[in-house]
């Protein structure tokens, strides 16, 4: 398994309002538990619903996306060890213990689509 985000609420979100909420924002649900976004004609996965939002990113798309979907559904995004991502003027930052980290523009990731981070 690898580093997992999550799609944090302050009240708790019900697969049934997870459904309805996702569709406007471009999102889809495949099966029960698996939330996919469309790029380059094909849909790749996000997150996945186990009574919580949850992502294991493997590029900086799958980042952004799982970012979009937290906003989507009035959330914020946090990784396994505290870390908040959150949007700021068009990029994507990462706060963890008083630092912030850029990751890149969100629009520009979001057009490179998913490709993998190399190791």
């Amino acid at each position: 398994m690898g580093y997992e985000l999550r799609v944090v609420r302050e009240s708790p979100l019900a697969f049934a309002e997870l459904a309805k909420a996702i569709a406007p924002a471009g999102f889809e649900l495949r099966g029960s538990e698996e939330i996919v976004a469309g790029h380059g004609g094909g849909t790749h996965a996000v997150a996945r619903w186990h009574g919580q939002l949850v992502g294991e990113p493997g590029s900086d798309w799958q980042v952004a996306q799982l970012l979009r979907l937290a906003t989507a559904l009035g959330a914020r995004l946090m990784g396994e060890d505290g870390e908040v991502y959150a949007l700021r003027d068009g990029v994507i930052e990462v706060s963890t213990g008083g630092s912030v980290v850029e990751i890149g523009k969100f629009e520009e990731i979001i057009d490179a689509g998913p490709s993998a981070w190399s190791p």
